[in-house]
């Protein structure tokens, strides 16, 4: 699924350029910006929607659709307060906090050490732990009794169905219960536009397998999952493997993985990859009175499954691939930006331009439109000069344009301009959808 490359650009200023593209194109904007904004939440533009979709699509096909051992869920934000008690988030769940007493800003205690906060900031207080979760009451009395949270992860909406599920299915370990969807961490220091956020969303599978077999599935995870980045066309020499120490693990981890991506601020987690123990669902075992194992009726065996668990948000696969596939090029003379983002995820897979807004032009390539618009992701465009079209085309990342000129009512056929290759292609009206099928794979 790799897509062409062009040379590498120098990263310096990539994060400004892309957030000022993704502002002017539609991909994300800053929340409530009229009104100063809310750090840490972003909202997203039609572009935006469009590529996030898509990547929920890809991902979901990946790991639920194609396989026969996963099957989905989609559990409630708000949860039973007793679930974040089991899970361990309302004790552990936090970050040490510390203010500064001159200006009384605060700061996560381990940024502040040897930071320009710690030069420039003055005296700061004693840190103290600060809960990530974010709290609201259910009904209308505000009284500790009504306080609920909402969820930091998605994966105990899974852990707390697990009977659930295994109930009403034929699913048997090793197999997995997949979810996509929103989560909520009141982090101290959000930053480096969406990459870390209050508000996110997450695409979680928790496989649930024998305990024997945990580190076995761990390592088949790690494979699958970094195969699934790099089919969306991001370089693999800008992705890696890191291997957390033992100090970084969970108490009730037995191996954790980050896949990791060269941001322009250095190398970060792209996902997670761990094995997290039968830890969870010995926990809400324990705290519910219910029971949460699994009985083998082949090996006559009754057992807590041990998870393996990838984990990857959908803000920071969307801004993955965004900066991967940004570009700056000069062609015959001219600046060009362009997104090469893969075809089976950029928002708009094929532009409909009409060379002038005279008729026939006008009705030919409205026509045109509507009939490729069943098989591809289209948009038709008349405004501005062709070139210019051209330009916002590659900029939004859109992989074939599809001209219809003063010629195509005499000879019926059009002109397919590619993103990539900067060639153009004339092809019949009548064999167009075949054509544009046959380069989009």
């Amino acid at each position: 699924m790799a897509t062409a490359r062009a040379p590498e650009r120098e990263p310096q200023g990539a994060l400004e350029k892309l957030v000022s593209l993704a502002k002017r194109r539609g991909f994300f904007f800053q929340s409530s910006e009229i009104y100063g904004g809310i750090q840490g939440i972003w909202d997203f533009g039609p572009l935006g929607v469009a590529l996030r979709n898509n990547l929920k699509r890809a991902w979901w096909r990946s790991m639920v659709e194609l396989r026969d051992d996963v099957v989905g869920l989609d559990a409630g934000i708000i949860m039973n307060p007793q679930t974040w008690v089991a899970s361990g988030h309302v004790a552990n769940f936090t970050d040490p906090l510390v203010e500064c007493k001159k200006c009384h800003q605060r700061f996560r205690a381990d940024q502040v050490a040897g930071s320009r906060h710690e030069d420039d900031g003055g005296e700061f207080t004693e840190a103290r732990q600060f809960n990530l979760m974010f709290k609201t009451f259910v009904g209308p009395v505000e009284s500790s009794s009504a306080q609920v949270y909402l969820r930091p992860e998605t994966a105990q909406g899974i852990f707390v169905n697990f009977a659930n599920v295994i109930n009403s299915t034929r699913m048997r370990p090793p197999f997995g219960i997949a979810q996509v969807g929103k989560a909520f961490r009141n982090e101290i220091t959000p930053g480096n536009s969406i990459f870390r956020l209050r508000e996110f969303e997450m695409m979680e599978l928790e496989y649930f397998v024998p305990p024997a077999d945990e580190l076995k599935w761990l390592e088949y995870w790690k494979e699958q999952r970094m195969e699934w980045h790099r089919g969306l066309g991001i370089r693999p020499d800008k992705l890696r493997f890191r291997q957390h120490g033992p100090k970084e693990l969970a108490h009730y981890a037995r191996g954790a993985f980050d896949i990791e991506y060269e941001f322009p601020f250095g190398w970060s987690e792209l996902e997670g990859i761990a094995a997290r123990g039968n830890y969870d669902l010995t926990e809400h075992q324990r705290v519910s009175g219910k029971d949460l194992s699994y009985f083998d009726d082949l090996k006559r065996e009754r057992y807590i499954p041990h998870v393996v668990e990838p984990s990857v948000g959908v803000d920071r696969s969307m801004l993955t691939v965004l900066l991967d596939a940004y570009n700056e090029e000069e062609v015959r003379g001219e600046q060009r930006t362009v997104l090469r983002l893969h075809h089976a995820i950029a928002p708009i897979q094929v532009a409909i331009l009409p060379l002038s807004r005279k008729e026939p032009l006008l009705s030919l390539a409205t026509r045109v439109e509507h009939d490729l618009r069943p098989f591809f992701r289209t948009e038709y465009d008349d405004t501005q000069s062709i070139g210019k079209r051209y330009r916002r085309q590659d900029e939004i990342g859109t992989p074939f344009a599809v001209t219809i000129d003063f010629e195509t009512e005499k000879d019926q056929a059009a002109t397919i301009r590619s993103r990539d290759e900067m060639t153009q292609v004339r092809v019949p009206l009548a064999e167009l959808s075949d054509a544009l099928r046959e380069r989009l794979g």
